[in-house]
């Protein structure tokens, strides 16, 4: 009888939207950096631009700055093997699938070495899977980070920052306390129009 308890409230544990299983394949996803973007981080936009791919992950290889790119930006790959995913935007055939490794060239100015965790924000241009600069890849020391239980709780709000304000002081401890309010102002603003 207790055998027969035990399995049946197993059952009933509720899943939030950020708590995705992944079976992780050993393919490699390489996204592109929008360096011509004015903001990176995990708040981009005037009232925000949803996230099309956030997880957490260890540093793997980082290679040396590439200054080819110069005055543009100056470049340098990364790579991340992914431990947990908290976020997928449906995008078609661009969709994020399932890759246990991340690459990108913008981990220039970011204060990550090999080893370390680190939490990533991707978003989407034009159909594709992008990040937007360095901001993007918070060095978070381990996956109980108090910042990875904050993104996780904006994505189970469907990334609405009025869900979040108590979150305000942690965000603003790691340097994104104007981004997060400015989109907390734009979301009340929004919603006062529209119950008129």
């Amino acid at each position: 009888m207790l055998i027969i308890l035990a399995l049946g409230t197993s059952c009933d544990t509720k899943r939030t939207k950020s708590d995705i299983e992944i079976v992780f394949t050993q393919d490699t996803l390489d996204v592109g950096y929008t360096y011509w973007w004015e903001e990176s981080g995990p708040f981009i936009g005037y009232c925000g631009k949803e996230y099309a791919l956030v997880f957490s992950g260890t540093v793997i290889n980082l290679e040396k700055e590439n200054h080819d790119a110069a005055p543009l930006y100056i470049s340098q790959k990364g790579t991340i093997a992914m431990d947990e995913v908290y976020k997928i935007k449906d995008m078609g055939n661009n969709s994020y699938a399932n890759q246990k490794f991340f690459t990108t060239d913008c981990f220039n100015n970011t204060d990550v070495t090999v080893g370390d965790k680190v939490l990533v924000f991707c978003y989407d241009y034009e159909g594709e899977l992008i990040i937007p600069g360095n901001n993007s890849i918070l060095n978070i020391k381990g996956l109980d980070h108090p910042l990875v239980g904050a993104t996780k709780r904006f994505i189970d709000a469907d990334e609405n920052p009025i869900e979040i304000k108590k979150d305000s002081t942690l965000w603003s401890a790691y340097g994104y306390r104007k981004q997060l309010n400015q989109m907390i102002r734009c979301r009340e603003n929004t919603e006062r129009i529209i119950s008129r």
